[in-house]
Parts: C-alpha cells; sequence; structure tokens
C-alpha cells in the first residue's frame, strides 16, 4: 500500500482512547528490531516539531476548537508528519510504526463528530499524498473497558463514552469495508497476549517484504 518505489512497511495502530495503542506500538517496534528491522515508531498528532506544538492544542483543555477547526490541525499534522518522517523512512526501506493516522480522522471526526465521510477521504489523500497503510491494527476496546487516568484526560478523552462508543463502532466499520487491511485485535485481554495476536498479524505483513539490503538494523533518526 505505500508509494511506488517505497521499500519499507507501514503499519498503524488505531483505536478509542485508553485502548493500549501506545504501550502495543512500542512492544511492536521493540520485536521489530529484535527481528533485525529498520523501525520508525512515530504518532499522531506529533513526530515532528511543528506536529508537537499541534498535538498539545488540540488535546489541551483549556482551548475550546470547534470540529472543523480540529480536523484541520490534524490534517495540518499528518501532511508535515508524512513529508518529514513517514515517507522517508519507507523509502530507507524501514518499518514505519504509527500510533494513529488517516483512519483516526475517519473514525474521529467521520462517526465521532458527523462531518461528511467522502469529504474526509478527500482530504485526508490530500494530506498523505497517497501513503497508505500496509496493516492497520484497531485495538478493539468498548469504551466502559477503556484504561483512562481520570486525573489526566485530555481534551477528547473528556468527550465521555457516548462519543468514544461512536468511535469504536466508526472503527469497526472501516474495518468492514477494508478488511485485508484493517484488523480488529481484541483490546480486552493482557498486554502480552494482545501483542501476541499483533505479532501474529505482522508476520503475515513481513513475509511479503522482506528486509531492504540498505536498511540499517537500528530505529530511524
Amino acid at each position: 500500500m505505500v508509494g511506488e518505489g517505497m521499500a519499507g512497511i507501514f503499519i498503524t495502530l488505531e483505536g478509542i482512547d485508553g485502548s493500549g495503542k501506545t504501550t502495543q506500538a512500542r512492544l511492536l517496534a521493540e520485536w521489530l528490531k529484535r527481528e533485525g528491522r529498520c523501525v520508525r515508531l512515530t504518532r499522531e498528532p506529533g513526530g515532528t516539531e511543528a506536529g508537537e506544538a499541534i498535538r498539545r492544542l488540540v488535546l489541551s483543555r483549556s482551548v475550546a476548537v470547534p470540529a472543523e477547526a480540529e480536523l484541520f490541525l490534524y490534517l495540518a499534522d499528518r501532511a508535515a508528519h508524512v513529508g518529514e518522517v513517514i515517507r522517508p523512512a519507507l523509502e530507507r526501506g524501514c518499518v514505519v510504526v504509527c500510533e494513529r493516522y488517516a483512519d483516526s480522522t475517519l473514525a474521529y471526526q467521520g462517526y465521532g463528530r458527523g462531518l461528511d465521510l467522502a469529504l474526509l477521504r478527500r482530504l485526508n489523500d490530500l494530506a498523505t499524498g497517497g501513503t497508505a497503510p500496509d496493516l492497520t491494527l484497531v485495538l478493539d476496546l468498548s469504551p466502559e473497558q477503556a484504561r483512562l487516568d481520570a486525573a489526566r484526560l485530555d481534551r477528547l478523552e473528556l468527550e465521555g463514552a457516548a462519543f468514544s462508543g461512536r468511535v469504536a463502532e466508526g472503527f469497526r466499520a472501516l474495518a468492514r469495508e477494508e478488511p485485508e487491511r484493517i484488523r480488529l485485535v481484541d483490546a480486552a485481554p493482557g498486554v502480552d497476549a494482545v501483542h501476541a495476536a499483533i505479532v501474529e498479524l505482522v508476520k503475515g505483513v513481513l513475509g511479503r517484504k522482506r528486509p531492504s539490503p540498505g536498511a540499517s538494523r537500528r530505529e530511524a533518526p
């Protein structure tokens, strides 16, 4: 699914807040490095200097951000992220492991906020330049099972169970539309069990694309 001429593999992790994405992205990156792969672990929003500034703004509890403004902030972050981090790492033959990507826009701003899905897809295509994941792992969890720190909730985490439920169903709908790329992973079991399930799915993608001879085994800068 990555662009023509790119030797790398692009894997994204998605899911509602509190589903364990950060932990599982880190564990996956560590496993890939032990397998001898060049790995770039990154996240959205964030991943670049501009992106981290956008992250602080869009997740701040003290700033009110209308749905349309929220959308364009995420898209600006994604455009910078793809150009500065994701595409260069893929061109070097690395495996990019990214916590959140374009599917989050469809789930959160589309299913969650009610913005037009067809428009969101066109805007995603513009922001990504057509750079799409080879595999998307959705950590599937109900809002009631989400593991959130009540003392440190960000603006989106404060939206509540009804919003998170719409987002969760959005991810499931996307998985039904693209079953070959988007795979649901039950996020309710323990960390080790979820990691094992993820590794089995990732092995299928790795088997289709061998490491690039010039790719470093260390984490990409």
